[in-house]
This record gives C-alpha cells, structure tokens and sequence, in this order.
C-alpha cells in the first residue's frame, strides 16, 4: 500500500505530464479549429452568446421563413407556421378570491385541478360544498 507522500508525487509527475501534452497539442488543436471555421464560414462573432445566451451562429444557404420552419418541425416535430403563436386568456393572470377555504387556513379559488388538500378531505368522505366560503 502506498502513502501520502507517494501518491501526492505521482499526482504531480501526471499533472505535469497532462501540462506537457496540453502544450503540444494547443497549436494543432486550434489549427483544426481555425480549419473547421474557414470550411463553415463561422467567425468569432458566431460563438459569441447573445442576450438570450443562445449562439449567434449562421443558417445554411436555406435561411428563409420557410427554410427555417421546415428546421424547426424537423427538430421539434411541432409546426411553427401561422396561427400557432401562445395564445393566452384575457383573464389569464387575475386574482379571483377564494371559493373554498380549508380547515388549516388553505384556500382554492375553484379553479384549476382540485388541490390536495381538498382531494385527501374529498376522499375521507366530506363534500366540497362543505368547504365553501360563503359571500
């Protein structure tokens, strides 16, 4: 069994070789980089992350609308074409008050799937209209 001493020595004798290696294959690394830039046509710019932190990078030859829907539902198997924007309700976001309350303080505006706590008093045998805030 080895000690600490000779395996601290052996983690630097790697370290020092993996160094070594590093430094020899930096230039040949980058010029395959550089070689695959230049095939592509990618330029700094293109590896650089946008505001969304996405890459700029580059469309093909087919960058038009259709082109790119065509990608996308390739990728995605979901069209991206007219009228498949999100669409929202007008109320989506409203604060409606509550329409039952629980017996620890838990409220549930009635919309939405039944929460849990409700369920659980549902299946125990009690009914919803038990738990009804009254206006």
């Amino acid at each position: 069994m080895s000690n600490l001493v000779d395996i601290q020595s052996q983690i630097d004798k790697l370290q020092k070789q993996a160094s070594e290696i590093r430094v020899r294959e930096f230039d040949k690394t980058v010029q395959e980089i550089l070689a695959k830039m230049n095939a592509f046509g990618i330029t700094v710019r293109d590896l650089q992350p946008n505001k969304a932190g996405k890459l700029a990078g580059k469309r093909g030859a087919k960058s038009s609308a259709k082109g790119s829907a065509k990608s996308a539902r390739a990728l995605t198997g979901k069209s991206i074409g007219k009228g498949t924007a999100k669409r929202t309700s007008a109320r989506a976001g409203t604060v409606v008050p509550p329409k039952f309350r629980g017996p620890n303080g838990e409220t549930w505006s009635g919309r939405g799937l039944m929460p849990r706590w409700l369920s659980a008093l549902v299946a125990q045998g009690s009914t919803k209209a038990q738990f009804a805030v009254s206006t």
